[in-house]
């Protein structure tokens, strides 16, 4: 597609969305494939260069005017509702306590109080369908800008889904495919009501554990109920006061609270950066524990497989090579890579090829590839059991639902062609194809996007706050469901959409999802870049030549 506006006979034969009427089962995986165009194969394992183009100078400058003004503007709503002009809707003290200690800052919702409800109606939309390739939204209105909403009764049917960690399309309901999750709902109902240590251990729970291990190739695997307290309730058991914790800046918030957690002294590499890593890992050898220039009792280097606001990819093999010759430790975070990527879904060890025994402790999330919840830990099997004994989240939190047990294994055994299907290593290769499609014909349209070619997570860079705001409310008028997020969440000048890619997304979604892009980029003015990317795919690997001087 052009960077000029699709045609309106590009909506010929569509419903009102766009999408052909046997695109519409959103509640069921679209297992009918299309024919793709040249150059859209599957990604192979060579891991590509990744793109971070940055913005021209002029977007820079106009993003902080406009945070600037905002600012400006909420300093000025401050000063009348203080003089009794203006009526604050937020919590606040109640007067009969004006002599206790404050419970919270009153500047602390500055942000909250002035810039966030201006535009909340962007974020915590209700929907009431299964969040697969399309879903259906609830209607809601506000009559006191953005304080409070309304739900008007009306609901907007069949907006594509380009928001939810769906991978591999297993968030779905078709009756054929999760007819042994009714099954085993039926035999041990919907709770445990107790943890692992006590009565809660079910039988599927370590077949779970057994599949898990022999899926990543190590030798023992624990699973946990939810993901986030997978990383900040472990951390904590292997690390303490007198380790030293090196973790990338763009770590998740699960893996920073649970370093936190633990007392271990923490200090942060630039992302991705193995010249950055390389010098702290030097000067923790050689200069040990401040005062006391102790050797550190360990050091943990904490990176993840996908990064989830970026879409990179780590440099997986330049950190194991520094691990090893600093004799650290690695912990690696495939949440949203595990399933995503590799030829087989099985993550970054694979997209790369480097053995999982090299990786100290890998962990990952049943939330995303595999249409569940919970997470777990794997290794070698001194690790998982010393974790059994002490980890907070496997000895006091309760054990995991029987149905989403059984959700994970019938997913996980569909990827590995157990259960004598080849359906799982199609929708790796589908992802696959729908990343690299999207991905090219975003760059050819002239927005700038982050990450690797391989990473299914897409951010399009929109910096501006005002950008940002009317990028979310076009994009559902035109029923198509996406995710932005700015400032604190990310770099004040890097604000941004997240389009996560799914198996379950097919090529007419796709290009409709392209279409309203285009015009939204145009109308926007949201295309920054300034290369020039061709439609032919890649026929070489520029690095393969040797150009004369």
């Amino acid at each position: 597609m052009s960077r000029t506006a699709a045609n309106s006979n590009s909506k010929t034969h569509l419903n009102q969305n766009g999408l052909k009427s046997e695109d519409i089962k959103k509640n069921v995986y679209h297992n009918n494939r299309e024919k793709n165009g040249p150059g859209t194969g599957v990604a192979s394992g060579q891991h590509r260069q990744e793109s971070f183009e940055q913005a021209p100078m002029y977007v820079a400058v106009m993003t902080y005017l406009g945070f600037g003004i905002v600012t400006l503007f909420g300093y000025l709503r401050d000063f009348l509702r203080a003089v009794g002009l203006e009526k604050c809707h937020l919590a606040q003290e109640r007067e009969e306590q004006k002599d206790f200690v404050p419970l919270y800052q009153d500047f602390e919702n500055f942000y909250t109080r002035n810039l966030y409800m201006r535009v909340r109606d962007n974020w915590n939309r209700p929907i009431c369908s299964l969040p697969g390739p399309v879903f259906d939204l609830m209607e809601r209105v506000s009559d006191d800008y953005n304080w409070t909403f309304r739900l008007t009764g009306r609901t907007i049917h069949n907006a594509i889904n380009m928001g939810s960690y769906n991978y591999l399309g297993f968030a779905e309901n078709k009756a054929d495919f999760l007819k042994t999750v009714a099954d085993k709902t039926r035999q041990y109902g919907v709770g445990v009501c107790s943890t692992r240590q006590e009565i809660g251990n079910l039988n599927i729970h370590e077949e779970l554990e057994k599949l898990v291990a022999s899926f990543l190739g190590v030798e023992s695997s624990m699973t946990f109920g939810m993901g986030f307290a997978t990383n900040s309730m472990n951390i904590p058991a292997l690390v303490g006061k007198g380790c030293l914790i090196l973790s990338d800046e763009l770590n998740h918030t699960s893996l920073i609270l649970g370093a936190r957690l633990s007392g271990a002294t923490i200090r942060v590499f630039k992302h991705n950066n193995m010249h950055s890593l390389d010098k702290m890992l030097k000067e923790a050898v050689c200069s040990g524990q401040p005062r006391t220039h102790r050797p550190w009792r360990k050091i943990l280097i904490m990176v993840e497989g996908i990064y989830s606001m970026e879409g990179s990819v780590v440099q997986l093999p330049e950190i194991i090579a520094l691990k090893k010759k600093y004799k650290a430790y690695l912990y690696l975070d495939e949440a949203h890579s595990i399933g995503a990527v590799g030829p087989t879904g099985r993550g970054v060890t694979e997209l790369f090829g480097v053995n999982p025994a090299d990786v100290d402790v890998m962990m990952g999330t049943f939330t995303k590839s595999f249409g569940a919840a919970g997470g777990y830990i794997a290794g070698k099997k001194e690790l998982v059991d010393y974790l059994r004994s002490h980890s907070h989240s496997a000895v006091y939190a309760s054990a995991m639902s029987p149905p989403v047990t059984e959700q994970i294994l019938r997913a996980m055994k569909c990827i590995m062609g157990k259960d004598g299907s080849t359906e799982g290593i199609r929708r790796i290769r589908q992802l696959a194809e729908n990343t690299r499609y999207f991905r090219a014909r975003l760059k050819e349209m002239g927005f700038i996007i982050y990450g690797n070619d391989d990473s299914p997570v897409v951010p399009i860079l929109l910096y501006m706050p005002g950008k940002v705001v009317a990028f979310a409310r076009e994009m559902l008028e035109r029923k198509i469901g996406v995710v932005v997020v700015g400032f604190p969440a990310t770099p004040i000048t890097e604000a941004r959409a997240r389009f996560c890619l799914s198996a379950a997304h097919t090529r007419t979604m796709l290009d409709q999802v392209l279409h309203h892009l285009n015009e939204v980029g145009d109308t926007l003015c949201l295309k920054f870049s300034r290369r020039k990317y061709s439609p032919q795919p890649d026929l070489c690997d520029e690095t393969d030549f040797e150009l004369d001087s």
